[in-house]
Formats: structure tokens, C-alpha cells, sequence
């Protein structure tokens, strides 16, 4: 259930990015835009961090859930593709909103592999704080991604002329594709 709302934040996001782009001029759009995903990046991280603090400080244990292992599983298949598309797409479009949807997904896809080790772990060992302790440390990876998107220094973020800042990219998104596996990314080299 917890895993289901935080696809709000998810949906935001993707709303954001179609709002943009219903513009005559999306470029015109792109630092609201980029704003508005960092707000989406740090609903993100208070959802996940505040869920994952009660879960720890909690009392309760979490029932094994076969139906959330199941979804959590069809997740780790679907959103990294779903990621290197929005990717792909926002360095061709020069739209920094668009790479920082990527992000969002990505995490997503992160929270997805952590619920999946976590609800395993928990139903295998009872190791119920495993899947919390590691949202924590998705929650300060979504505060990064934000504060970045907010300060416009994310990957691809426009440059001067509205293309991408390719020679600013710290970390190669810019300059190759990139593939993320649930929980690996391969650097390929770039096709343009």
C-alpha cells in the first residue's frame, strides 16, 4: 500500500513534464519545470523517509505480502526501460525536466528493488528493518536529486542556448546512454 502512494510522486512528476510540453514553447517552461520536479524529488524523499523512520521506530512487524513481491518484481523489469527511455528522450529534446523525470523513475525502480529485498528478506529471515534502513538512503538520494534540479545543475540541464550543458556533465549522462538495471547501470557509448 505504501509502495502504491508513493506513485503519486511518480505521477506528479510525469504530469509536470506533460504540462511543459503542452506549451508552444516548452523551453520557456523548463526552469518552473525543473522546480517543480525538485518538489517532486523531495515529496519523495519526506514520503519515503518519514515512512521508513516509523517502520524502524515501530513496534509493529509487516505481514509477508506474496502479492507485493510479485508487483514489486514486475517493477524491476519495467521502470529501468521505462528511466533509459526518459533519458534518452530529454538529452535529445535538451530538456533537463525530462532527464530529471528520468531520475524520479529511476529511484522508483530503486524503492521497487528495496521493497522487493526487503519484503524477501522479512518473509525469509524476519529481517523486518532491512527494507527501511534502505529507504533512508534513497530518501537522501531524492534530497540530492532536488536540491540539483532546483539549483538546475542536474544531468543535461540546459546550458545558455537551451541545449544541454554537455561540457558542465559531471557525471557522463550527457555524453553516453545510459542503461540502469534494477541494481546496476552500464555506461554504453553514445549512438549521436
Amino acid at each position: 500500500m505504501g509502495f502504491g502512494l508513493d506513485s503519486v510522486v511518480e505521477v506528479s512528476s510525469g504530469l509536470i513534464i506533460l504540462w511543459q510540453f503542452r506549451h508552444v514553447v516548452p523551453e520557456s517552461r523548463e526552469r518552473t519545470a525543473l522546480r517543480l520536479m525538485a518538489v517532486s524529488f523531495f515529496a519523495l524523499a519526506l514520503y519515503v523517509g518519514v515512512q521508513s523512520v516509523r517502520s524502524l521506530t515501530s513496534d509493529r512487524e509487516p505481514d509477508t505480502s506474496t502479492v507485493g513481491i510479485v508487483l514489486a518484481a514486475a517493477s524491476l523489469v519495467i521502470m529501468p526501460n521505462l528511466s533509459w527511455a526518459q533519458r534518452r528522450t530529454g538529452r535529445a529534446l535538451g530538456s533537463g525536466a525530462v532527464v530529471a523525470d528520468s531520475t524520479q523513475t529511476l529511484l522508483c525502480t530503486y524503492l521497487s528493488a528495496v521493497l522487493l529485498v526487503g519484503l524477501v528478506l522479512d518473509a525469509s529471515l524476519g529481517w523486518s528493518w532491512a527494507d527501511p534502513l534502505a529507504g533512508l538512503v534513497i530518501a537522501a538520494v531524492a534530497v540530492r536529486e532536488g536540491v540539483q534540479a532546483w539549483r538546475g545543475e542536474g544531468c543535461c540541464a540546459p546550458g545558455p542556448a537551451g541545449g544541454p550543458a554537455r561540457a558542465a556533465c559531471t557525471d557522463g549522462c550527457c555524453a553516453e546512454d545510459v542503461v540502469a538495471g534494477p541494481l546496476l547501470t552500464v555506461r554504453t557509448p553514445s549512438q549521436g
